[in-house]
């Protein structure tokens, strides 16, 4: 029982997402600090509000919804260029080191029929639908 913990433990998958874990959380107070001591205020200044959140339009506090908005985009934003941006290129390069080379892509549906109907109309004896036959 032991030694399953321990292999369930040791395959990878929980350290790195242990790692995952605790790197995101540090870097949840960067990614909020960043937000909210730099775009806020910048965007707050566009609305003429001391808080992004108290800009109005008429009587909707369509301020709330802006910084919500500003907020998710700009999170999402930072972690992409952070984290999803390095990690895959840095997955490239060693893949380009070990030699791993891309499949080829399969050619679509109608490329395919397409070169049958051409082989179908190259041999003799067939012809393609609504041709006349080129037998003579």
């Amino acid at each position: 029982m032991i030694k399953g913990f321990k292999d369930f433990v040791m395959r990878g998958n929980v350290i790195d997402l242990a790692v995952a874990v605790v790197i995101g959380t540090a870097f949840t107070a960067l990614v909020n600090a960043f937000v909210e001591g730099l775009m806020n205020p910048l965007i707050s200044n566009l609305f003429n509000a001391e808080e992004i959140a108290d800009a109005k339009f008429g009587i909707f506090q369509i301020g709330l919804v802006i910084a919500a908005l500003i907020q998710f985009l700009l999170v999402a934003l930072v972690v992409y260029f952070v984290f999803v941006y390095p990690m895959n290129r840095v997955k490239e390069l060693q893949a380009k080191r070990a030699g791993v080379v891309e499949e080829t892509p399969l050619p679509s549906e109608q490329e395919l029929l397409i070169q049958i109907r051409d082989l179908l109309e190259k041999t003799p004896g067939t012809a393609a639908p609504g041709t006349p036959d080129r037998q003579v």
